[in-house]
C-alpha cells in the first residue's frame, strides 16, 4: 500500500479574479477593483502558517506576461502570500491552465472562509 505522508504547512492556492478583486464593467486587470474582507481572510490564513500561492489565469490566452502587474496589485492591497502563478510564463516555468471548472475534494468558495 502507498499512504501519503505530507509533511509541512498546509497549501492553498487563491484564484485573484473575482475571488478578491472584482470589476464593475469588463475584466480589465488595471481596473480590478480589491475586495478587503476577501483579503483579510486569506491574510488570516497566511498568517495562521499557510504557505498561500496566488494562482491565475491572466495571460493565458493573450500569451502576455502580466506577472509584474499583477504582483504589484497584490502589494498594493495589503495581500500576504509565499507564491505568484500567472497563466502565462515567457520562461517556461508553472503556470495555471485555462478551465471552467474546479472539481477537487478540497475546493472551496471564498465565501465559505
Amino acid at each position: 500500500m502507498i499512504e501519503s505522508k505530507r509533511f509541512g504547512s498546509k497549501k492553498a492556492l487563491i484564484d485573484i479574479d473575482e475571488t478578491i478583486c472584482f470589476y464593475s464593467d469588463k475584466r480589465v486587470y488595471e481596473l480590478a477593483e480589491p475586495n478587503f474582507e476577501n483579503i483579510a481572510k486569506i491574510n488570516k490564513l497566511f498568517e495562521e502558517g499557510w504557505h498561500i500561492t496566488y494562482w491565475t489565469g491572466r495571460g493565458e490566452s493573450s500569451k502576455r506576461d502580466l506577472k509584474e502587474l499583477t504582483l504589484s496589485q497584490l502589494n498594493k492591497w495589503g495581500c500576504k502570500f509565499n507564491d505568484l502563478i500567472t497563466g502565462y510564463c515567457p520562461n517556461g516555468g508553472p503556470t495555471k491552465p485555462n478551465f471552467d471548472l474546479v472539481i477537487d475534494d478540497k475546493a472551496k468558495r471564498i465565501e465559505e472562509l
